[in-house]
């Protein structure tokens, strides 16, 4: 059987000859965790530096998410849009008090739960269209949306319509129309791709799969201020970057800057069960109306009782000033291992970064596998960089230990 079909654990041995091979995981095969820890099938343990691309950014089995989904397991789990149920409304009021001072809605904020990333990203496409040509005034099928490239916002035949990312996009389509694609970070660019027949403007404030690029000093600010002229939404996409991981709330708090739309997801349902939501103008989220958009899934009970307390987590500020602390103790240690000549360059965003390995030393990959052998989860994207990722209740000395083995790994 073809290694594209049928691949092997190198941990217990098992083959899987009926999963589909869409990805190219470490090889560990993890059974339990709790905290920034995991163990694997033999039970051996492993600090997660990962946290599911910030999916669990409040850590493996957090204590308080776990007692929310128990309790509502006994209660009620699904009940699809067709009905209400107790907790949807309390859901959206508590996510839209968290997040309002926060978007740039002085009328006030609407919540649409979904389910993935991916999920909500679709809808502020579809909300900013019909936006465009309901308000706006732009004529039938001509909207635009303007991009970054080397953005991640999901996988589907819409979305990599406008990934710059070959292997996200080579062979799947044809493209969907309406996007225009400009280089992150350059505000002339921008400026210049948006025209009459723009109603959107789709960022990543933080561009995670990229490597965690932060933009330059002054960009989001420009973004906002190019919207405000052209009367063209400003949606972010925080769905990585949001909800505690770099150190705030949103991670356009860290420039000062409010969007008009933000869409939520991962961190969102707690590393327990998908939950995903766009957060906006309401004015902007009105023009869906009943049957224009829905899911069957989407803000359902078990979803809901998971996210209020992922928001109590959050209402308290304590993770947000952790990621901010211990992010500055993980900056001071990968400027030492640049100094050292162990990385080539590195970039911060809270408890995030992304550090470039130089060639001589090994792949991102390789450096991944060292890491895996000494007990530490990273993954690497584009070649040689390494995304740092851990959950927002590792300890100091957790994470000293970890820093310490991707020197020993890179040395």
């Amino acid at each position: 059987m073809s290694l594209d079909v049928q691949h092997t654990s190198e941990t217990d041995g098992t083959v899987h000859d009926h999963l589909a091979h869409n990805y190219h995981p470490l090889p560990v095969v993890l059974a339990s965790g709790e905290g920034a820890w995991v163990r694997d099938t033999d039970g051996r343990e492993y600090l997660d530096l990962l946290s599911g691309y910030s999916a669990l950014n409040f850590g493996h089995r957090h204590p308080h998410l776990v007692a929310a989904a128990h309790a509502q397991l006994d209660r009620l789990t699904l009940t699809s849009r067709a009905f209400d149920h107790d907790l949807l409304a309390p859901f959206a009021t508590r996510l839209a008090r968290l997040l309002e001072p926060l978007l740039a809605a002085p009328d006030g904020v609407l919540v649409l739960p979904m389910n993935t990333g991916a999920e909500a990203v679709e809808t502020v496409v579809k909300t900013a269209r019909k936006w465009g040509y309901e308000v706006k005034g732009v004529p039938d099928g001509q909207a635009t949306i303007v991009v970054a490239a080397d953005n991640f916002h999901g996988r589907t035949t819409t979305i990599v319509s406008f990934s710059t990312d070959d292997d996200a996009r080579s062979g799947f389509g044809p493209f969907a129309p309406g996007f225009r694609v400009v280089p992150y970070g350059d505000a002339a660019a921008l400026a210049a791709a948006i025209d009459e027949t723009t109603v959107a403007v789709l960022l990543e404030p933080v561009q995670g799969e990229a490597g965690v690029i932060v933009p330059p000093e002054g960009y989001l600010a420009t973004v906002r201020a190019l919207c405000d002229e052209h009367d063209v939404l400003f949606v972010a996409d925080e769905i990585q970057s949001g909800l505690g991981r770099t150190g705030a709330t949103l991670a356009c708090e860290r420039a000062g800057v409010k969007p008009d739309l933000v869409t939520l997801g991962k961190a969102l349902g707690g590393g327990v069960v998908p939950v995903s939501a766009v957060v906006g103008r309401r004015d902007v989220l009105a023009v869906l109306t009943p049957g224009t958009h829905g899911s069957t899934f989407g803000g359902n009970p078990l979803a809901c009782a998971v996210a209020l307390a992922v928001v109590d987590l959050l209402e308290t500020g304590e993770h947000q000033a952790r990621a901010r602390e211990l992010g500055e103790h993980l900056e001071h240690r990968l400027v030492a291992m640049v100094e050292e000549g162990l990385l080539v360059g590195y970039r911060v965003a809270g408890l995030w970064a992304g550090v470039d390995v130089d060639p001589a030393r090994g792949t991102g990959r390789e450096v991944s596998e060292r890491l895996l052998e000494r007990r530490v989860l990273v993954k690497d994207t584009h070649g040689q960089t390494v995304r740092i990722a851990p959950p927002l209740v590792v300890s100091l000395e957790d994470l000293d230990w970890a820093l310490d083995q991707l020197a020993d790994a890179l040395r």
